[in-house]
């Protein structure tokens, strides 16, 4: 099985860090940019709203900026809130995106679950799960070219056509599911798995048979988080801050939304930026966290692979704070010295 590898970029600046947004933005874009030099598949780009450190709310400017500046590499959302989005906008605005790109747009979607969005973008938390079970198979039917009429509970259109329509026929879709509804729903409509378990994947992947499905044909990812750099110690030093920021966030999010999809994270103990330098090990979402030399990751990763199987490795390394030039020669490195030996393990 193929492995395809590319960076998470969710241009987040927290106070303990904070530079200005300009540069930000600036400075991200050029990476990701540098990531097809460097011989990348993907950039993934990923949403959040009303987050104190701007954990980016817009993905469609930011594919479309990376786009007019890469020819190769593929843009990819993992992913985007579909329940805070107008269904016939954001398939219009992923349309053009894809033929900006000349078909490079990778379209992942997810329900949604801290509240405070939600109430935010006047869109009731109650209505997100049949919200997102409408909006799903209308996206697909627009993206396929199709003149969509429809009337539900949330919709009321008639004869919606996207036009220009992406380059892409079909243009993937993946969707981030966790229940099992959410799951065997992907499966039966032959999406992508945007996953961060797995436990997730082995359940979508049976779904996918169960439904007269080849799972082999479709692509299922695994969000891991990574930092690289010269020793352990200087690793864990430059993303432990950065590292207790993100799960710190994610267990409030995870408690504020009270659901039993969000992998325990409310409950889980989170260790402080010392005691993560101290003990360098930790994890996220259920797996390790990959931080350290070229060889410890890789060794870390390919365990992993050979544990859980998936095709594309969505990698949460540009951390809410690191330093950007630390940032940087951790992509940098995992280019040159752990992606190569993960590619030929795969037989790419």
């Amino acid at each position: 099985m193929s492995i395809d590898c590319g960076f998470l970029f969710p241009f987040r600046n927290p106070d303990f860090a904070r530079r200005p947004w300009a540069d930000v933005y600036r400075e991200d874009i050029a990476l990701a940019v540098h990531s097809e030099t460097l011989g990348f598949d993907h950039v993934w780009l990923t949403e959040h709203h009303f987050v104190d450190d701007g954990y980016s709310p817009a993905l469609m400017p930011i594919a479309t900026a990376i786009a007019t500046q890469t020819t190769r590499v593929r843009i990819g959302t993992f992913v985007l809130l579909l329940p805070l989005h107008g269904t016939v906008r954001i398939a219009e605005d992923v349309a053009t995106a894809d033929v900006i790109s000349n078909g490079r747009i990778d379209f992942g979607v997810g329900l949604g679950y801290r509240v405070g969005e939600f109430n935010g973008m006047g869109v009731s938390p109650r209505e997100r799960a049949s919200r997102f079970s409408e909006q799903l198979p209308l996206v697909r039917r627009l993206l396929d070219g199709e003149t969509v009429s429809f009337e539900g509970k949330h919709h009321n259109f008639s004869g919606a056509k996207i036009l220009p329509p992406p380059v892409q026929q079909p243009l993937p879709l993946w969707v981030g599911a966790r229940g099992e509804k959410a799951l065997d729903r992907a499966a039966r409509m032959g999406c992508h798995l945007a996953g961060v378990s797995a436990e997730h994947r082995l359940k979508y992947r049976a779904a996918l048979a169960r439904h007269g499905r080849a799972p082999d044909d479709y692509h299922v990812s695994q969000m891991v988080l990574v930092y690289v750099a010269p020793t352990k110690a200087q690793a864990w030093e430059e993303a432990s801050r950065p590292v207790h920021h993100m799960l710190s966030l994610y267990r409030d999010w995870a408690a504020e939304a009270g659901d039993d999809n969000n992998d325990d994270q409310s409950t889980r103990s989170i260790p402080t930026p010392a005691e993560m330098q101290r003990d360098q090990n930790g994890t996220f979402f259920g797996e390790p966290a990959f931080i350290g030399t070229p060889d410890f990751v890789y060794a870390g990763l390919r365990d992993m692979l050979k544990r859980s199987p998936c095709t594309h490795l969505v990698l949460m390394g540009v951390l809410p704070g690191a330093p950007p030039a630390g940032t940087r020669r951790s992509v940098e490195l995992f280019a040159s010295e752990v992606m190569p030996r993960l590619k030929r393990d795969a037989g790419v």
